[in-house]
């Protein structure tokens, strides 16, 4: 398999029967949720199948069994924590608006580097149902505000410093040098038509 989950896949409109002995779903679909701790790239597709635990069916059944398919394909794959001498707080975060057939429900989904070490990644359904593709991302990032938020002030408590490069944003928020200042003037476009040339 070279992908856990098929893509565009309606797990929630499933008409397939149901599965008679649902507890061999759950251990194996709790199983997966333990293993998504060290390998991000099934997280996803847990998260989907952790939904139908109380009413699971067939097609439930086949898809968890294809995230097992593409696990026992990949098995050296995992998270590499990297020693680095710059610490810095990078992030992605995005949402699928309306991802959920049934509920209409958006999923926001984000990771977090420090460095380049993978230290955090998230993909749950949002609480409420956003009325348009621009709402969802903005939900999505308050909550990851939220989590870098909560990051920043554990990685301080735990004294470890973080930097990072300056920013064009740098401009708008804080006091710079002369060097610093100059180099973002020229950056955004703002030159002395007065000076001599």
């Amino acid at each position: 398999m070279a992908f856990p989950m098929e893509q565009n896949q309606t797990l929630g409109l499933s008409t397939s029967p149901e599965i008679v002995d649902g507890e061999k779903y759950r251990r194996l679909v709790v199983r997966l949720l333990y293993l998504a701790f060290t390998r991000p790239d099934i997280y996803s597709a847990v998260h989907v199948l952790s939904q139908f635990l109380q009413k699971r069916k067939e097609d439930h059944w086949v898809a968890t069994l294809r995230v097992v398919r593409y696990l026992k394909g990949s098995l050296g794959q995992g998270v590499l924590l990297k020693c680095e001498s710059t610490l810095a707080l990078q992030w992605l975060c995005d949402s699928d608006w309306a991802a959920c057939p049934t509920s209409r429900q958006s999923v926001t989904g984000w990771i977090v580097f420090l460095g380049s070490s993978l230290i955090s990644w998230k993909s749950k359904k949002q609480d409420t149902v956003s009325l348009s593709s621009a709402e969802a991302e903005y939900r999505a990032m308050a909550k990851l505000t939220c989590e870098l938020k909560w990051l920043s002030g554990l990685l301080e408590c735990l004294g470890v410093r973080l930097h990072g490069p300056m920013k064009l944003a740098d401009i708008f928020t804080k006091p710079l040098g002369t060097n610093k200042f100059d180099y973002f003037l020229d950056k955004l476009g703002i030159y002395n038509f007065h000076a001599p040339t």
